[in-house]
């Protein structure tokens, strides 16, 4: 038979918005407007509270206007050098065929290394666990800010507040089934419409107070810094508020590739962003600001408030879908690379292979969020939580885009360790400042991020012992398949296809069929599925087909890591390679474990096994997960003590 190379392993990498599936011309204006609702919807919201909060922690009323032009210039420059510098410019450049994120980068960092480094998955694992613990964080943040704005129009609603938050969260997580392509149709005018009007608000206060401009200078807020030391890293945690919603801009590249991403930031986002905190600034000089305490709010004339609180509650609404998909997209990634037991992906667009609903992510995400505005009550006291988890993210993305940058991009050394130490510096701040608040609410996504990643990390060890017990107690293929060749069993009409891990072992499914049933199928595949570090693979790439001897062949099948592993598509591909599969003829031969514990004398080791059969117990039937036909399956049980 002819023979097709194993996919996906080559090292090179190509840094502009290509991908196996990239989108044609004609869609950008739908991806666009897709994006605009999708992906820019939490950093679009954050003017509701990132300059309130900054404003908060200023040294009394009696705040200088240099003091405010140097709390907004620290706004704005945390915007241009962290979201437009780094994040639209550099990050989203270090794509994986198309696909972003934090396991996205990892696999991307891992691929130039023969035997990759184990601290490349560690922050990998530590990457997606944060992201995990922001997930539950912003939903809760973002929709509870606006609500409270409320209060301002009716001041008797405030205690319907949070009963309205849960409701409109609850509302929010349900219409997820529907996928991103749907929702982001709804979404992308209304957000839209919130960043005009975010725009238009802040122009009207700057030209009645224009000298806020000053604020575009750097050193007023170096000079903040410098002058108000003593409460740098408490103002510097407020100010960070105001790029929360870049490592979602990151993780949700794969749902509208690079170009309408980039587009939609320097043509609407950026600009309506830097009018409103100007505009924000501007209307605090001028009324004073120990009259203010919501300039967000404030700041509209009082015909407009009630429409405007509305228009908010909606781009809340819509904040909260860019971590929600992002998320959705880490973990099916997770899934992929095996870091994580299998769960049930729904793809929810026929054209759009990485728009997709998970329901076990959303009914969990779903939880903790409803339990956190329960918790905290106001988006004041739940500013204390939100951050240390986006902050660190940050980290582990600067780390691994320095690696990529040596490794794959080729970058002068020189070049690499001057941008690593530029923003080191600045999201080294930003997650001290943050931490300083984690007896306050931070350590909420911490504890959610250290469970996350210790539930990653005891699936990958667990993955690992039960692989290396296994292969201990098999047979090697080879010398099962020469035997058999030799003395052959009785032979019944039809296909076999024996699915295994171990590349090298016999599966344990075909041992029991043959000690039990005594007979063998005229065709017997042994099947190996793998999963590539690029994103998808090639049909003409993805089957791989050797034959052992007439009775036996060894078949390899390789999907990318955002793909959705279909074996039968996939074996219908061979009949390109002389395989003539039927699906009608062919029996799949699964082995189910029945995971036991033994005796264990390291109280770690133990607490890992205990969580890895807890896990395995609850992961997704594997006839689903690879779409097996349930009546073309055989499941041979075997038990192995860990």
């Amino acid at each position: 038979m002819t023979q097709t190379n194993t996919a996906g392993m080559s090292p090179g990498v190509d840094a502009s918005d290509h991908s196996s599936h990239s989108h044609s011309r004609k869609d950008l204006p739908m991806l666009m407007l897709g994006a605009l609702g999708v992906v820019y919807g939490d950093i679009g919201t954050s003017p509701i509270y990132a300059f309130r909060e900054a404003m908060h922690i200023r040294p009394g009323a009696s705040s200088t206007d240099s003091e405010i032009l140097g709390l907004l210039s620290l706004i704005i420059w945390a915007l241009t050098l962290t979201v437009t510098l780094k994040y639209v410019f550099f990050v989203t450049r270090a794509d994986n065929n198309g696909e972003g994120g934090t396991l996205s980068l990892m696999a991307l960092a891992r691929k130039t290394f023969t035997n990759p480094p184990v601290w490349i998955t560690v922050m990998g694992v530590m990457g997606a666990a944060m992201f995990f613990g922001d997930a539950i964080i912003t939903p809760a943040m973002s929709v509870l800010s606006a609500v409270e704005g409320v209060k301002l129009v009716a001041p008797d609603m405030a205690r319907w507040v949070v009963p309205i938050t849960l409701v409109i969260i609850f509302g929010i997580f349900f219409v997820q089934r529907f996928g991103t392509a749907k929702v982001s149709i709804v979404f992308g005018p209304i957000t839209g419409l919130w960043f005009l009007v975010l725009g238009f608000s802040g122009l009207v206060h700057i030209i009645q107070y224009p000298a806020v401009l000053m604020a575009v200078n750097p050193l007023l807020g170096a000079e903040f810094i410098a002058t108000h030391f003593g409460m740098a890293f408490i103002v510097i945690g407020a100010i960070f508020l105001a790029v929360t919603g870049a490592e979602a801009l990151y993780v949700d590249l794969g749902h509208f590739g690079r170009k309408p991403i980039v587009i939609v930031w320097f043509a609407l986002v950026f600009p309506c962003l830097l009018l409103n905190y100007f505009g924000q600034g501007a209307f605090v000089l001028s009324v004073g600001i120990e009259n203010v305490d919501s300039p967000f709010f404030e700041m509209q004339p009082d015909w407009a408030l009630g429409p405007f609180v509305a228009l908010a509650t909606a781009a809340t609404i819509i904040a909260s879908q860019a971590v929600i998909s992002g998320t959705f997209s880490l973990a099916q990634q997770a899934i992929a690379l095996n870091m994580l037991p299998r769960m049930m992906v729904l793809h929810t667009s026929a054209t759009q292979s990485g728009q997709i609903y998970m329901p076990q992510i959303n009914t969990m995400l779903m939880i903790g969020v409803l339990l956190l505005v329960l918790a905290f009550g106001s988006s004041s006291a739940l500013s204390h939580a939100y951050g240390i988890a986006v902050s660190g993210v940050m980290i582990m993305t600067l780390a691994l885009l320095v690696v990529v940058m040596w490794r794959n991009w080729k970058w002068h050394p020189i070049a690499v360790i001057s941008f690593g130490v530029v923003f080191a510096v600045i999201d080294g701040a930003f997650f001290t400042a943050n931490a300083t608040k984690l007896l306050q609410g931070g350590w909420v996504p911490a504890v959610v991020a250290l469970g996350v990643g210790m539930t990653m990390w005891s699936w990958m060890a667990g993955r690992r012992r039960l692989s290396e017990k296994t292969r201990r107690d098999e047979v090697p293929l080879q010398f099962l398949v020469d035997n058999l060749s030799k003395k052959k069993p009785a032979l019944v009409p039809g296909t076999a296809v024996f699915l295994t891990s171990d590349i090298e072992g016999a599966p344990t499914a075909l041992l029991h069929s043959l000690k039990h049933y005594k007979v063998l199928h005229e065709k017997n595949v042994i099947l190996t599925v793998r999963t590539s570090p690029s994103p998808r693979v090639p049909d003409d790439e993805k089957v791989t087909i050797d034959a052992y001897n007439e009775l036996f062949s060894r078949v390899v099948v390789t999907f990318g890591f955002m793909e959705s592993p279909n074996i039968p598509k996939a074996l219908a591909l061979g009949r390109k390679l002389g395989w003539k599969f039927d699906i009608m003829s062919t029996s799949f031969f699964l082995s189910r474990r029945s995971l036991k514990l033994g005796p264990k004398t390291n109280f770690l080791q133990y607490w890992q096994d205990r969580t890895f059969t807890r896990l395995a117990r609850n992961a997704s039937d594997a006839t689903e997960y690879f779409h097996i036909p349930t009546g073309r399956v055989v499941e041979i049980g075997t038990q192995v003590v860990l």
